[in-house]
């Protein structure tokens, strides 16, 4: 007797297993590649905007230097020393320097690494097999 148009086949066990595991295996590859795809677009528009930004940052140390010069020569019309009006300008970007040195030795002090990332890191292998992890 043949089976209905439409009716479901009577497959194996193991042969059913086989397909739910060879249509899982695609599914998991198809997944890597658009994770690879969607990583690689990041990764692009990083780029793009990196470059754009150190572009905005030549472009602003461009205007610093430009105004500095333009405060000295002003400086040194008021002062009639230009000399003077050097060391003022370059006394006021020390002090910038040193404040913003200051700032960043305080924030990089802050930072604590990934202390959290390399213990859940190392815990996988046991959820993997099973075992509860001992706080310490």
């Amino acid at each position: 007797m043949t089976e209905p148009l439409g009716a479901p086949s009577q497959q194996s066990v193991g042969e059913l297993l086989s397909e739910v595991t060879k249509d899982l295996s695609t599914l998991l590859r198809q997944e890597v590649e658009l994770a690879k795809a969607e990583a690689r677009e990041s990764v692009r528009h990083a780029a793009k905007s990196g470059s754009m930004f150190a572009g905005a940052a030549v472009a602003g140390h461009m205007v610093l230097v430009f105004v500095s010069v333009a405060v000295w020569w002003a400086l040194g019309d008021a002062l009639d020393s230009l000399a003077w009006s050097a060391v003022i300008v370059a006394v006021v970007w020390a002090i910038v320097a040193a404040v913003l040195a200051m700032r960043g030795r305080a924030e990089s002090r802050r930072v604590e690494g990934m202390p959290q990332t390399t213990d859940t890191v190392k815990k996988i292998p046991h959820a993997l097999q099973g075992h509860e992890e001992k706080n310490a």
